[in-house]
Formats: structure tokens, C-alpha cells, sequence
């Protein structure tokens, strides 16, 4: 009888960030369906997210790919319940508006790769900066380039297991990287981007590094941070055909900026100061190719008749995909329906 390893990932209650956390459950004669995948149980307790008079919460499998990394397993991400059914508070997959999969969602991941030792990324000395950014964005050579092995391992782990990962670069500072994931539907999107960190966290174990996803790691210096930029549209943005339409999603956003950065993830105000590429935490702006405003308008959109998607250029890289998606969606369906 045929045996196959359900990896079984899910969100934490740990606040403000909620980490990720997998079981493995054995099961026989495994069909790879998500259909087949049953419900399961966990200590809520542990997690932050029950008392321990009352520690059951469930486990819904609602997204399965292939683990690339083991035969006949299967990397299953979830939705935590609490025990009558109902979605636990922590659960911000429940509160995508989506199920029609109007929302199309682009997620850019940053990260800095870190030694476990001096607690810096890698390429910085232990005293002292290496040479100013500048050269390492996209870079090429061993005087520009920090854990490529390891982002490169990253990307073919993300494509075996059939992640819709579109590319992957260096980024503006050293040990500073990127990947981008694509999905025709909001909850997807969230669903590869938990699942792409998870083999990335996964991935870390091996390399004796960890993953630092704070927004802006270095503190008060001249170097960038990291975020999670959100390209999105819907049908109304795909074929609005005008400015005026493009311009009038645009300033939706204008009234809800703190609704915005509640959920863009915890430590941002250090991130968007207004430099290094970043729109000032308290203002608000948009406009054509504008990497220093909020929501940048994309050329494809202008040279596209003005039809196309947006960037909210604000979320952190340590914001939770799905919390961030639900909350555009609410502001966009108040201009689109």
C-alpha cells in the first residue's frame, strides 16, 4: 500500500507578524487531489491561537502542489477554523472577496538572506558596510552578488513544485533578493506566495541562514528596504480604456491610507519614510512610472490605451498576502462593484 506525506502548512496567532507552521500527516493510496485532502486537527495552544482548556482549532486544505524536495509528498496550505467550523480570527484568507476570481494579483516578495552568526546579511562585513548599493541591484560577480546558490535553489524548488513563479533578481542591497508570483485569482496568489516562503524557510535549514522579512532591517541608514509590492487588477482596470478610470481607482485609496497600513505589515513607518523608493507613511500619492509614489500606474496600463493593473508600492515584505489582497479588493470594488 502506497504511502504519500501531506506537509500541512498554516498561519500562526502570533501577532504582530504570524509565522508560518507545518505537520506531516501519512496517508494511503493518496490521489494528489486536493478534494482528498482531510481536515485535520492541531494544538491551538501552541500557536497562539486557543486556550489550553479549549485547544482544538482545524486545519481546511484549500491549495496542494508537489513537495519538490520529497517523493510522494505533497505541500498542503490551509486555513485554520475554530472547532464549530467557523474561520478562526487570525484566518485572512476568509476574508477575500474573490470567488468569482475577478482580482488579479502580481506579489513582489523582497527578503534579505542573513548569517545565523553575525546576524547581518550576507556580503556585509562584521564592522562597517560594504561598498554602497548601486552595484547590486540585478548585479553579476563575486563582488556583487551574496547567496545566489541559494535564491537559484529557491526558484527551481518554487517551479517543480508548480508555483507560478514569474522571475527572480538581485535586489538594491547587498544579500538582498526578490521573486515574483503571478495568480488569476486572489486567493491563489496568497495561497503561492505562503507556499513559495514556506520552501524558502524550509530551504534556509539547509543553507544555515535565515530569511529576514522585516521591512527595514538595517534601521536608520541609507539603504533600502524590503517590501512585497501588490500589482493588481480586475476587469474594470483591465479594460478601462481611459485615464479618468484609472485615475478615479487611484484616488479610492486616498481616504482609507490607514486602513491600508494596518494590514501592510508591522515596522513599515520605518520602511516608507519617502526615500529610497518609498511614498512617506502619512502621504498618499500615484502617478505614471513613479517608483517614489504609493501607487505607481504602470506604463504597460498608459501605453495600453489606459487598460491594465496598478502597483500599491506600500506593502512590507513581512505583510501577510491574503490581508492585503482582501483589503485592496474592498477599496476597488467601492469604484468598480
Amino acid at each position: 500500500m502506497a504511502k504519500s506525506k501531506l506537509e500541512y502548512i498554516w498561519l500562526d496567532g502570533y501577532a504582530p507578524t504570524q509565522s508560518l507552521r507545518s505537520k506531516t500527516k501519512i496517508v494511503s493510496d493518496f490521489s494528489g487531489k486536493l478534494e482528498d485532502c482531510p481536515e485535520w486537527s492541531f494544538d491551538g495552544s501552541s500557536t497562539e491561537q486557543a486556550e489550553g482548556g479549549s485547544s482544538d482549532c482545524l486545519l481546511k486544505p484549500v491549495f496542494i502542489v508537489p513537495d519538490p524536495a520529497i517523493a510522494n509528498g505533497y505541500l498542503v496550505m490551509t486555513e485554520v477554523l475554530n472547532a464549530d467550523g467557523t474561520p478562526h480570527e487570525t484566518n485572512g484568507r476568509a476574508t477575500i472577496e474573490d470567488d468569482d476570481n475577478d482580482f488579479w494579483f502580481g506579489f513582489e516578495q523582497e527578503y534579505f538572506l542573513m548569517d545565523t552568526e553575525t546576524k547581518l546579511p550576507l556580503g556585509f562585513p562584521v564592522n562597517g558596510f560594504p561598498a554602497p548599493q548601486g552595484p547590486y541591484y540585478c548585479g553579476v560577480g563575486g563582488q556583487n552578488v551574496f547567496g545566489r546558490d541559494f535564491k537559484d535553489e529557491h526558484l527551481d524548488l518554487c517551479l517543480d513544485a508548480g508555483l507560478n513563479v514569474e522571475g527572480t533578481n538581485g535586489e538594491v542591497a547587498a544579500g538582498q533578493w526578490e521573486w515574483q508570483v503571478f495568480a488569476k485569482g486572489a486567493k491563489q496568489a496568497g495561497d503561492e506566495i505562503w507556499i513559495g516562503r514556506y520552501l524558502m524557510e524550509r530551504l534556509s535549514e539547509k543553507y544555515g541562514l535565515y530569511i529576514e522579512y522585516h521591512p527595514k532591517p538595517l534601521g536608520d541608514t541609507d539603504w533600502n528596504g524590503s517590501g512585497m509590492h501588490a500589482n493588481f487588477s480586475n476587469e474594470y482596470l483591465r479594460t478601462a480604456g481611459s485615464k479618468e478610470k484609472i485615475e478615479k481607482v487611484c484616488e479610492a485609496f486616498r481616504g482609507v491610507v490607514d486602513e491600508h497600513i494596518a494590514v501592510y505589515g508591522a515596522d513599515n513607518d520605518q520602511r516608507l519614510t519617502g526615500k529610497h523608493e518609498t511614498a512617506a507613511i502619512t502621504d498618499f500619492s500615484y502617478g505614471p512610472s513613479d517608483r517614489g509614489a504609493s501607487i505607481r500606474i504602470p506604463v504597460y496600463t498608459v501605453t495600453h490605451g489606459w487598460s491594465g493593473y496598478l502597483e500599491d508600492r506600500r506593502p512590507a515584505s513581512n505583510a501577510d498576502p491574503y490581508k492585503v489582497a482582501a483589503r485592496i479588493i474592498k477599496t476597488v470594488k467601492t469604484v468598480t462593484g
